[in-house]
């Protein structure tokens, strides 16, 4: 069975599940938050933007960041952990900007995302716009390149994700936004010190040998056939690897979210398996979706200045 993308077509978040109607309170557990606990329309309601990425730290720090770009009040170092009741994600809000945490790999972020959607469908919350910002390693393509996803793929380069609901496996479409991805390219145009390209993205399960790495604990292949793999996803159009964007895009697509995912590359897989650059160095990589997602922000919202580039390689440089 395949699903396909469901768009209300009003700009709401629309969450495909008819029992929640008759649920007199929705606990979302994993994020400390719920609909007799909190005023959710209150604390959320005037979300616009969504990111999300595997570390806490690093999603605490793009919250901090926004804060500055956006000229909120305040220095951003005071910021809440709105989840800080639980240790499973962090969240933090700055403006119209929500940051989350989602862990490492599909089961985490699944989860993640169910409770997140459920929260902006009780906020009321209307023209979201969602983006995975995060890490990966490349396939022929320098260390430091960002990488915008067009389709995530799975392992054996088709772009669906296969999700077990009782005993049925059902398919669903992994295409991300096409207008998305363009505004987000010709955002990048604004950055002349890193390179940007779109390119599918592999979503694996693991990140060793589900990923073709020789350095795992286990791994039962030669250095040819992990080439010979590897060559082939680079062939068929993959240019980086991680191991979130397929749930990551069906999710997003079956309720309703313009998504993008958008990962610097820490390496170039066809040269080697472990990520080798200094500590500062996969820092500075790290800010580098960071700062495109916060030029395509504040372009949304009417306040990007071109001069503010300037400004900007401040954060990048501490």
């Amino acid at each position: 069975m395949t699903e396909r993308k469901g768009y209300a077509g009003n700009g709401l978040v629309h969450v495909k599940n008819p029992h929640l109607d008759s649920m007199d309170e929705d606990v979302l557990y994993h994020l400390n938050l719920g609909t007799k606990t909190h005023n959710l329309p209150v604390m959320f309601g005037d979300v616009k933007f969504v990111c999300v990425g595997g570390s806490p730290n690093r999603m605490k720090a793009f919250a901090q960041f926004m804060h500055k770009e956006l000229g909120l009040e305040g220095d951003g170092k005071d910021l809440k952990d709105i989840c800080a009741g639980t240790d499973r994600y962090s969240m933090y809000k700055a403006g119209p900007v929500l940051s989350i945490s989602h862990g490492m790999g599909v089961p985490s972020i699944s989860i993640m995302l169910h409770e997140l959607i459920k929260l902006l469908h009780h906020a009321k919350c209307c023209d979201v716009t969602i983006i995975r910002i995060g890490t990966s390693g490349g396939l022929g393509i320098d260390p430091g390149t960002v990488v915008i996803t067009d389709i995530a793929v799975d392992s054996f380069f088709k772009a669906r994700f296969e999700q077990v609901i009782l005993d049925n496996i059902v398919v669903r479409s992994t295409e991300l936004d096409k207008d998305l991805v363009e505004e987000l390219l010709n955002c990048s145009k604004e950055i002349h010190y890193f390179p940007t390209l779109i390119g599918h993205t592999m979503c694996t399960y693991d990140f060793y040998e589900g990923q073709g790495r020789l350095d795992g604990a286990l791994c039962s292949f030669s250095h040819e056939k992990k080439l010979e793999y590897l060559k082939r996803a680079y062939d068929a159009g993959v240019r980086n690897i991680e191991m979130e964007s397929t749930v990551f895009a069906a999710i997003c697509g079956l309720c309703g979210l313009k998504a993008a995912v958008v990962c610097v590359a820490l390496l170039n897989r066809l040269e080697g398996d472990q990520i080798k650059a200094p500590h500062e160095v996969l820092v500075e990589y790290q800010q580098r979706p960071q700062h495109l997602i916060s030029i395509f922000i504040k372009k949304r919202l009417g306040l990007y200045n071109q001069m503010e580039l300037l400004d900007n390689a401040f954060f990048l440089n501490n």
